[in-house]
C-alpha cells in the first residue's frame, strides 16, 4: 500500500490554482548538483595550481623553447615570402652607398597581384658618394600618381629588411649600415596639441634635420605644400641646401617645386631624377619608371579629370593655367578675378550678343517634324544624328 500523501510528498507552496510539493529525493539530489559544482570549481583550481607549478619549475626551458619556435617561425616566413617574392639576399657593408637594380615595394606588388592588375615595374636607385654616377640626393620630380611615394618608402623597406636580416624585393641590393631611418611623408594633424597638418609637418622635418647623421637614410615627400607657394618653396630650397651641406645624408627628396631642379647645378651631390609619362590622345599614360631629368610639370589636371572633376572645372583650370603660365602672374590674377566665365555663358544663353557655339544635332532637331515622321524617315534620322554626334 502506498505511503500516505502527507508523508511521501513535502509541501512547498500553495497558490490560486495549484499546490507544489517536494520529495526527500529531489531535496537531496538537489544538494548533491549544488555541492558537485563547488567541488568541480575546486578541483579545476587544485589542477590549475598543479599546473602552474610545474610550468614555474621549467621555465627557462619553455622560455628557450619559446624563442627557438620564434626564429624559426621568423625565418622559415622569410624564407618562403623571398621564394614566393622572387627577393635577393642583400650585402650591407660598412660604406656609405645604396644600390638597389629592380628595387620593388612588396606590399604594392602583393596588392597588384591579387587584383590582377599587372605587374610591378621595378626601379633602380644609387645613392652615395664613391662613384661617378651616384649622388647623396635623389630629387624626384613627376606628377601625382605616377609612384613617387612608392619609390621613396620601397626603398625604406628595402633599408630595414635587409637590416634586420631578411631577404629583400629586388634583383640586387648593396647599402651601407643606415643608423637611422627618418621618414616625412603624408599629411596628418593633430589638433588635439594645436598642431595643424602644415605645423606637424614642419615638426617632422624640424627633427630630420636637427638629429640626421651622415649614415642616415632620409625620405621626404613634399616639403612646404601646406603654405604659400613662395613660402614653401623657400623652405624647400633650404632643406635640400642644408640636407646636401650640413647633415650629409643619403636623401630621397619627392617634390612638384620644379625649381628646385636648379640647385643641381651648384650642388654637386644631387641628382635630378622624374617619373616617366606618356601623352597621348590629350591624355597620359603613367609609366611608373623612375628615370634621370627633370618634370616640366605635375599634370595636377588630368589627375583632377581621372577622379571625375566636373568637365567645366576642368576646362576652366586649364584655361586659368594657361594665362598664369603665360607670365606676369599678378597680371593675370587681376584679369581672372574680373572674368567671370560661367556667369557670361548664362548670361549669353539669356539672349547676349554672343553667339552658342554651333551644334549640328540641335541643328538636326529643329528642322525636324516629328508628326510627319515615317519609321523609315525616323530610323534615317537616328544615323544622321549618330554620324553628327560622332563628328
Amino acid at each position: 500500500m502506498a505511503a500516505p500523501l502527507n508523508e511521501t510528498f513535502i509541501h512547498r507552496q500553495t497558490m490560486a490554482n495549484v499546490v507544489r510539493f517536494s520529495t526527500v529525493e529531489l531535496s537531496d539530489l538537489e544538494r548533491r548538483i549544488a555541492e558537485s559544482a563547488d567541488k568541480a570549481l575546486a578541483l579545476e583550481l587544485e589542477l590549475f595550481d598543479e599546473l602552474s607549478a610545474k610550468i614555474a619549475r621549467e621555465a627557462a626551458a619553455i622560455d628557450r623553447a619559446a624563442g627557438a619556435m620564434a626564429v624559426l617561425d621568423v625565418a622559415a616566413a622569410n624564407g618562403e615570402m623571398a621564394v614566393a617574392g622572387r627577393f635577393c639576399r642583400p650585402t650591407v657593408d660598412d660604406s656609405q652607398d645604396f644600390h638597389i637594380q629592380g628595387g620593388r615595394h612588396p606590399v604594392v606588388e602583393a596588392a597588384l597581384a591579387d587584383r590582377n592588375e599587372g605587374a610591378f615595374i621595378a626601379n633602380d636607385c644609387a645613392l652615395g658618394m664613391s662613384g661617378a654616377d651616384e649622388a647623396q640626393i635623389w630629387l624626384v620630380t613627376g606628377p601625382n600618381m605616377a609612384g613617387k611615394s612608392t619609390f621613396l618608402r620601397q626603398n625604406a623597406l628595402i633599408a630595414i629588411l635587409a637590416q634586420m636580416g631578411a631577404y629583400v624585393p629586388a634583383a640586387t641590393a648593396q647599402l651601407g649600415a643606415v643608423d637611422r631611418l627618418f621618414s616625412r611623408v603624408g599629411a596628418a594633424d593633430d589638433l588635439a596639441r594645436g598642431r595643424s597638418t602644415f605645423m606637424v609637418e614642419m615638426v617632422e622635418t624640424a627633427a630630420i634635420l636637427n638629429q640626421a647623421g651622415s649614415r642616415a637614410l632620409v625620405i621626404l615627400d613634399e616639403i612646404g605644400r601646406g603654405t604659400a607657394t613662395f613660402d614653401g618653396l623657400s623652405i624647400a630650397w633650404a632643406t635640400v641646401e642644408h640636407l646636401h651641406e650640413k647633415n650629409l645624408c643619403r636623401t630621397l627628396f619627392a617634390t612638384h617645386f620644379h625649381e628646385l631642379t636648379r640647385l643641381a647645378a651648384r650642388l654637386p651631390d644631387m641628382s635630378c631624377h622624374t617619373m616617366r609619362v606618356k601623352e597621348w590622345n590629350d591624355d597620359i599614360v603613367f609609366l611608373h619608371e623612375v628615370g634621370p631629368g627633370a618634370a616640366d610639370r605635375s599634370y595636377g589636371i588630368h589627375v583632377g579629370k581621372l577622379a571625375g572633376l566636373p568637365p567645366a572645372v576642368v576646362g576652366r583650370a586649364e584655361e586659368v593655367l594657361r594665362l598664369l603660365e603665360a607670365g606676369d602672374q599678378a597680371g593675370a590674377l587681376t584679369r581672372l578675378a574680373d572674368d567671370l566665365p560661367l556667369f557670361q555663358a548664362a548670361v549669353a544663353g539669356e539672349g547676349s550678343s554672343v553667339d552658342p557655339v554651333a551644334d549640328p544635332v540641335r541643328e538636326l532637331l529643329a528642322s525636324v517634324s516629328p508628326d510627319e515622321l515615317t519609321p523609315k524617315t525616323a530610323l534615317e534620322l537616328l544615323y544622321r544624328l549618330k554620324a553628327a554626334l560622332d563628328d
